[in-house]
């Protein structure tokens, strides 16, 4: 988890530039991002890099730089994914970079939260796209442009269907604390739990987070009330 107090500023989110460019930016990309990148022609699209294993890296917006492609991510994490790509370039004609700062897609981290939107601190728990619910995987991940590093389960869990062990969900209440200890208290407490929090409250003084529960955690249409804690499913 993050470590700005609730009773803090708001925490503000700075972003980097991953750049690819060269002969080969755009092949080498198509197979390591699990993204479409004829999306990017339409405008910037939002793009995950994942683990061979199907796990989720990072996310970030993708689009088009002088000579190349670029990926906005919150910069905390750039130099790893420049890592994790630097990895499997081989022989491809291409050059990658970290630039910034730059402007990205949420100011706060209240405002990431008010998207419904998994960060850093969501993508540390080991989850796969399924777990960041399905407008995360219709948003990120294309099922027909071929392969593309952790494809291969990915893909798998989506033809089944496949019920994922952990899904991410948003809370509201009074105490940071009183959060966690509702997301942790059904299954396995080994990854579940609040992972961020804002500081901005609703009128009756809630604060808002994200956290991951385990899928025995029950909901009726989406929502559980426990105590003074409210948690909504994200879809």
């Amino acid at each position: 988890m993050h470590s700005t107090s609730p009773d803090g500023p708001p925490e503000l989110l700075e972003w980097s530039l991953v750049t690819a460019r060269g002969p080969d930016a755009e092949s080498f990309l198509q197979g390591q991002l699990s993204q479409d990148l004829r999306r990017v022609d339409e405008g910037p699209t939002w793009t995950a890099v994942l683990a061979p294993d199907g796990v989720v890296i990072a996310a970030g917006l993708l689009r088009r730089v002088d000579d190349g492609l670029g990926i906005v991510v919150v910069r905390e994490v750039a130099e790893v994914i420049l890592a994790r790509l630097r990895r499997f370039l081989l022989r491809s004609r291409c050059s990658l970079d970290v630039e910034g700062p730059v402007s990205g897609p949420f100011r706060t981290r209240d405002d990431q939260i008010d998207a419904y939107w998994p960060g850093p601190s969501e993508f540390e728990r080991g989850l796969t796209p399924h777990s960041f619910g399905a407008r995360f995987v219709a948003s990120t991940v294309s099922f027909d442009k071929g392969c593309f590093t952790g494809q291969e389960l990915v893909a798998r869990l989506d033809v089944r269907a496949a019920r994922v062990p952990w899904r991410l969900v948003r809370a509201r209440g009074y105490a940071v604390e009183d959060l966690d200890a509702v997301l942790r208290g059904v299954g396995p407490a080994t990854v579940s739990g609040v992972t961020s929090w804002g500081v901005r409250r609703d009128d009756a003084g809630r604060l808002q987070a994200l956290g991951v529960v385990h899928r025995s955690f029950e909901t009726t249409e989406g929502r559980a009330q426990v105590g003074d804690v409210t948690v909504e499913e994200i879809a």
